[in-house]
């Protein structure tokens, strides 16, 4: 029995020579969280949560969101509070990477909803459908009347990334919960967390950076901790910009402030300097916008501007036109908007 509890629990430095591997620490069991009171951020709709969980009486549920922030993880939590020890036995679980069509609702569904399972008095069994919004609407379609008549003895959860994809008559027999990205202060709190239980050797800059990197993903900013941690031993904002192969945010905030003096030669040296590195142009301008959504050396009125025309430039690579001439052309309009406009006139 001890064996079995210690299993994957070996400290990060891998000292423990009877664990021959390491668990992934988020994506396995390690640090996923067991109770609705772990769970970080999102606070009123883990509320919520709790009196349903307090109450007994669950009703369908769906819930949106990004991914990474704790949506499937708070339906397993609510799950294992109602159920306790008959959650095996009470909790169907069908996954994106399940079949999940027509044939799946109309027989392994509807067998599980037919099922007699001994639940504590007051209890439904559950249905999880992760990433529902994949599902097929004929599976939908097939899905509604099921919620319908097995009603009384089984209840469905569904996660998924957008409700708009879900089905209006679905929609209408659940209650919608919206889970919003994590705030940096909630990850920060959670990564600090993981530092000191995995003895993981960090700097302000290093944290700093798996915050940017993760852009409100719990998910995303664990595993690139992890990542940083075991490549190079020391989670440093180089380091981690390493691993996650993003452009670093430093040299586009000097091609920024190249823009704001209307200095084109130094903005496009430091824009060579990241093609050269091998980025997309993708890459290189969401990083541009999310640096200026935060840069406090810009105007308000200047920064509102400059959001546009990275939009508009945002949207040209998109549709295919990711060159360093579309980018060259963003920088140019960048830096024209703080040029006397008299420069400019023939």
């Amino acid at each position: 029995m001890a064996s079995s509890s210690a299993k994957g629990k070996a400290p990060a430095n891998g000292s423990n020579s009877d664990t021959p591997y390491e668990l992934p620490w988020c994506v396995v069991e390690k640090y996923r969280p067991q109770v609705l009171d772990d769970i970080v951020g999102n606070s009123e709709t883990i509320e919520r949560l709790k009196v349903i969980a307090k109450d007994g009486n669950c009703p369908h549920i769906i819930i949106s969101g990004m991914p990474g922030i704790g949506k499937t993880t708070s339906i397993h939590c609510l799950a294992h509070q109602l159920l306790g020890d008959a959650y095996k036995e009470g909790v169907l679980e069908l996954n994106a990477s399940d079949e999940r069509g027509i044939d799946v609702v109309r027989n392994k569904i509807k067998a599980f909803a037919q099922k007699k399972v001994t639940l504590p008095p007051g209890r439904q069994k559950i249905v999880i459908l992760d990433e529902a919004d994949s599902m097929t609407p004929g599976a939908q379609q097939a899905l509604r009347r099921t919620m319908e008549i097995y009603a009384n003895t089984t209840r469905f959860a569904l996660a998924c990334n957008m409700s708009n994809k879900i089905i209006e008559p679905i929609q209408s027999r659940c209650a919608i919960l919206r889970y919003a990205k994590l705030r940096d202060a909630e990850i920060l709190k959670r990564l600090l967390e993981i530092c000191d239980m995995e003895q993981v050797k960090y700097n302000d800059d290093g944290l700093t950076a798996l915050i940017f990197t993760s852009e409100g993903d719990m998910r995303q900013a664990i595993n690139n901790l992890q990542s940083t941690h075991s490549g190079f031993g020391f989670v440093s904002g180089d380091n981690v910009f390493k691993v996650c192969d993003q452009p670093h945010p430093i040299i586009v905030q000097t091609i920024m402030r190249a823009c704001i003096k209307g200095d084109i030669d130094t903005a496009m040296e430091k824009l060579n300097e990241l093609w050269d590195q091998g980025y997309s142009a993708v890459d290189i301008v969401v990083t541009i916008f999310r640096v200026v959504k935060t840069f406090d050396e810009i105007p308000e009125y200047t920064k509102l501007e400059y959001i546009k025309e990275i939009g508009f430039t945002h949207m040209r690579i998109l549709e295919g036109v990711g060159t360093l001439i579309q980018l060259g052309g963003l920088m140019a309009r960048l830096c024209k908007m703080n040029m006397k406009p008299e420069l400019f006139k023939v």
